[in-house]
């Protein structure tokens, strides 16, 4: 690991941490990435945009680097027939995250590898492959110097188990977070509560949820996580509003739009369904009410969303610079500012 100021655990003891992902989506909707199979070929094709990212994230306030290696795994490049660029995608996604951080040598972030759902996990039969799978992701993210492993978005508690025994054989930190869909337990029938304790057992540092739902069906999981753990809980909902009738983005439905191929918005029309950022830092204040420590966005989530969750914890990033001031605008500012004939004109276009 890095000599950083401190770790993840330090950092944690004295505060929240804020970690941006959702990579893949935002990459998509800049054009750098295809929907799809969702494989980060970017790293490779235009490292720029994702330095570029992974800069915007920190500069918002994001306290990691999270290397971009999130659907980067063996069986995904196997099924697009590229499995020869697994060892060259994962380096480079890990130098790139490496890179930026040096940027900041007075406020180093964080550096995190990234291990995932590998959608090949059924059951205790299918833990050599995946464990394969993992061991070879994680040995180089060790290599790299990693302050620690994520490993995200498991709808399985056996594979998010077999996760947390690679990541602490290699004597890593492990963030572990479930993707909850719309039932209550896990694809194995694992309740989540059980599930984070299982994972507390194993060695997690960090346990929690991520991917699937938006900050108002995700909330109150993480309160029965935090009463069923000892350790840190994460939390880094998808930026979508997601409700008690669709408690998950996979079901979503736009009665608005009759275009829609499918009549299904996910994973590429969930636009009209999109969090604003008052909503997102209303989130973050509300899990750290609840000693939520280790937050975040996913997939959805931009970097207006990540500097307004890191004002709502009292923070003040560089991109704080340009937070809204509505004072000074044309027809919505302070009196003496705004020519008269302007004054409250956008009020009176307000419906109720």
């Amino acid at each position: 690991m890095r000599n950083t100021k401190n770790g993840l655990l330090e950092r944690l003891t004295d505060g929240c941490v804020l970690c941006a992902e959702g990579h893949v989506f935002e990459l998509e909707r800049r054009g750098y990435l295809q929907a799809g199979a969702f494989v980060p070929e970017v790293v490779l094709e235009f490292p720029e945009a994702v330095k570029q990212l992974h800069r915007e994230f920190v500069r918002a306030g994001s306290d990691v680097v999270e290397a971009l290696t999130y659907y980067a795994h063996r069986e995904k490049l196997r099924s697009i027939g590229k499995e020869h660029l697994l060892e060259p995608m994962q380096r480079q996604a890990l130098a790139l995250a490496f890179e930026v951080a040096s940027e900041l040598p007075d406020s180093p972030p964080l550096v995190a590898g990234n291990i995932c759902n590998t959608n090949v996990w059924t059951d205790s039969r299918s833990d050599p492959e995946v464990r394969a799978m993992f061991d070879e992701q994680i040995g180089w993210a060790a290599d790299a110097g990693v302050d620690f492993i994520i490993g995200e978005t498991f709808a399985h508690c056996g594979e998010a188990e077999i996760a947390v025994g690679a990541i602490k054989a290699a004597g890593l930190p492990a963030v572990i977070t479930f993707a909850l869909h719309e039932d209550p337990d896990l694809r194995d029938g694992v309740p989540i509560d059980e599930a984070a304790r299982r994972l507390e057992q194993a060695g997690a540092d960090v346990v929690g949820l991520n991917c699937a739902r938006g900050p108002a069906t995700m909330l109150p999981v993480g309160a029965r996580i935090r009463s069923a753990v000892s350790c840190h809980v994460a939390l880094l909902p998808v930026a979508y509003r997601t409700h008690a009738d669709c408690q998950a983005i996979h079901g979503l439905t736009d009665p608005s739009c009759d275009c829609i191929p499918d009549n299904r918005p996910f994973p590429v029309a969930l636009d009209a369904f999109s969090c604003n950022r008052y909503e997102m830092a209303v989130f973050a204040g509300q899990a750290r009410a609840l000693d939520i420590r280790y937050l975040g966005v996913c997939c959805g989530g931009a970097p207006h969303h990540v500097r307004a969750m890191a004002e709502a914890l009292g923070r003040r990033p560089p991109a704080s610079q340009y937070s809204p001031d509505m004072s000074k605008h044309y027809s919505l500012g302070d009196a003496a500012a705004v020519i008269e004939s302007n004054l409250g004109y956008l009020d009176g276009l307000r419906k109720s």
